[in-house]
């Protein structure tokens, strides 16, 4: 057996981290990619959710509801409800989307969410045509995606679906699945 070695690169910006892994070894190298959600984005989260559970529970309708009800009965219903709503937001946050590049097979997008839970899709090599940086534009914001254009598919397929890296991320991931299809970089 070969021995395989593991280089890796990191790269941090504000709200993510980028970390490159190069697996080497046999049969191929692998090449995986890291978008990780810095902690303390998922925190400004938690506490923006918070303070949003924290207004509606200091509006007069809830205190009108309150003087309806037993304060008795209601606390723990609150409780229970709110621990509900927090629950399904960490569910729902995504901790981490990487992508795996195996040049001989295809590639595999893998997204973990706060839950533990992780999805995952993978693409043949022989079905991707292309990859792609768009740049995309909403009436609020501008942010940067990478796409793969897929042979026989009419829409684009993102690689990142959750989290939103800066371009400076994306080009290496970009240029490493250019280079595992053998498509110049244009």
């Amino acid at each position: 057996m070969g021995e395989s070695s593991a280089a890796a690169d990191a790269y941090e910006n504000g709200r993510y981290k980028y970390i490159h892994d190069i697996h080497k070894g046999p049969p191929e190298a692998i090449d995986v990619h890291h978008i990780v959600l810095q902690r303390s984005s998922q925190k400004k989260l938690l506490i923006f959710c918070f303070l949003t559970l924290l207004l509606f529970a200091s509006s007069p309708f809830f205190f009108f509801f309150l003087q309806q009800l037993n304060l008795l009965t209601t606390l723990p219903w609150s409780l229970l409800l709110g621990g509900l709503f927090v629950r399904l937001l960490s569910q729902k946050l995504v901790k981490k989307e990487s992508v795996i590049i195996l040049p001989a097979f295809g590639v595999q997008l893998e997204t973990q969410y706060g839950s533990g839970r992780t999805i995952r899709r993978f693409v043949p090599i022989n079905k991707i045509l292309k990859p792609v940086l768009n740049e995309c534009v909403t009436p609020v914001t501008c942010y940067w995606s990478l796409a793969l254009i897929i042979r026989g598919e009419e829409e684009l397929m993102l690689v990142f679906k959750e989290l939103y890296p800066p371009v400076k991320m994306l080009v290496p991931i970009w240029k490493a699945v250019c280079a595992a299809i053998d498509v110049e970089e244009t």
